[in-house]
């Protein structure tokens, strides 16, 4: 059984809705608080203030989210093809840990967003749900962390990471497919370290 590691340090909360990326198709709005947590190797590190995982025993990968404004995004087969490539580093990273496909009261959610807004403009930044808009802030490239409960899907806990940049293909140029890998093993490394820093006991060891 994994239980809280308690390395962050608590700060004055901060409300944030935990709804979906476009506001546009949200229909409920639930509100949390979460607080800065201790995170050297990650821009942002949040916690919910209640935040409990002790009774997570297991973890689920969700299909990773992948944003860019619609006029610069890559060909939907190059999103594919980068949705594979940062599914396998993430679930090499996680391969002591058990994975199971269903959701349950002791599985805990993990997944993965890809925030390209290198050339966005404040208008693609305004469909973000709230408490990203600072952080996919336009000309910002995100890598986004979550953990949450896999019933509720209320979320537990989110870092961001920007220092890598792959290279997508737009009008002009091809995507490099080194870079979106090199940039997948590194996310995925950060991702497990924030997830044993959350986790600990069992096979997060």
């Amino acid at each position: 059984m994994h239980k809280v590691r308690h390395k962050s340090r608590l700060l004055p909360a901060l409300a944030v809705s935990a709804a979906c990326f476009a506001t546009a198709a949200c229909t409920t709005v639930t509100t949390q608080s979460f607080r800065a947590a201790d995170s050297p190797n990650v821009k942002a590190a949040y916690l919910a203030t209640d935040a409990d995982f002790g009774k997570y025993d297991r973890l689920t990968a969700e299909e990773m989210g992948i944003f860019f404004p619609d006029d610069s995004a890559p060909s939907l087969p190059d999103q594919q093809r980068t949705r594979q490539i940062f599914r396998e580093a993430f679930l090499g990273e996680l391969n002591d840990y058990q994975i199971v496909g269903d959701k349950g009261p002791t599985t805990l959610a993990v997944q993965a967003s890809l925030l390209d807004f290198r050339k966005a403009s404040t208008v693609d930044a305004s469909v973000l749900r709230r408490q990203l808009r600072d952080i996919a802030e336009p000309g910002a490239l995100v890598f986004l962390m979550e953990l949450k409960d896999s019933e509720s899907g209320r979320i537990l806990a989110r870092a961001a990471d920007s220092a890598s940049a792959p290279a997508f293909s737009d009008s002009t140029t091809e995507t490099d497919w080194g870079s979106v890998e090199s940039a997948a093993n590194r996310w995925a490394k950060l991702f497990r370290q924030f997830l044993d820093n959350n986790l600990s006991g069992g096979d997060a060891e």
